[in-house]
């Protein structure tokens, strides 16, 4: 833990869940996780997670780039908390997030590769194991337990961790903005699909809404 913010106005509930190993790593999804209505009396933080898929460990000024300009992410990592031991649980999208949001390792949970994954081929030496196509009933989330504490949840932006009953409103998120079974969303500019392929949360976008600058907003 930094010094400056060890673990302090988190009830005693959240700060076990969050000291347990694999949580205490979390990198970052457009996962925003919000308290509402905070008071002055209110101890809990706000909590904000962001998860950029293919960050390199020095890409960011405040990890030491001096080739990209990161003004606002160096200053929320110099009023919060920055970890320079923690490491991705895998190299690939869906299994990372399914280890943030649960705590535990991909192989535990059967969800080794981007879904739906790819079938074997004729020049691999070990086959493939078999994954699962959503994050597993019955594990319990870091959404799930925030809301244990208290707070109001909210999934903005990439999800790719399951679909249909796997959605993040069927994982302890109240509100989804563009999180479905995709790994790569239908369009950068609104609309975002056709019909009943349409991403959620995004279904009254105006034409030519630039998707990065909505998600941004939201």
């Amino acid at each position: 833990e930094d010094s400056r913010w060890p673990g302090r106005g988190l009830p005693a509930k959240l700060r076990i869940t969050m000291r347990r190993p694999g949580l205490a790593s979390l990198l970052l999804a457009l996962l925003v996780l919000i308290a509402p209505g905070l008071r002055a009396a209110d101890p809990r933080p706000n909590l904000i997670l962001i998860l950029m898929d293919d960050l390199g460990a020095t890409d960011l000024g405040c990890y030491g780039s001096g080739f990209y300009r990161t003004p606002r992410l160096d200053r929320m990592a110099g009023e919060g908390m920055r970890f320079t031991q923690a490491y991705a649980a895998c190299p690939v999208c869906s299994p990372t997030r399914a280890s943030i949001l649960t705590g535990q390792h991909p192989a535990r949970l059967h969800l080794t590769d981007w879904l739906p994954g790819r079938p074997d081929r004729a020049e691999q030496k070990l086959r493939r194991p078999v994954i699962a196509n959503d994050l597993p009933r019955g594990v319990p989330t870091l959404a799930e337990a925030l809301k244990g504490a208290g707070y109001a949840t909210a999934h903005i932006g990439k999800w790719h961790v399951g679909g249909a009953e796997a959605r993040p409103q069927d994982r302890g998120f109240d509100l989804n903005i563009g999180g479905d079974h995709r790994g790569t969303p239908a369009s950068y500019f609104a609309p975002y699909g056709r019909g009943t392929n349409v991403m959620p949360g995004l279904e009254q976008a105006p034409a030519g809404e630039y998707l990065t600058d909505r998600l941004t907003a939201e």
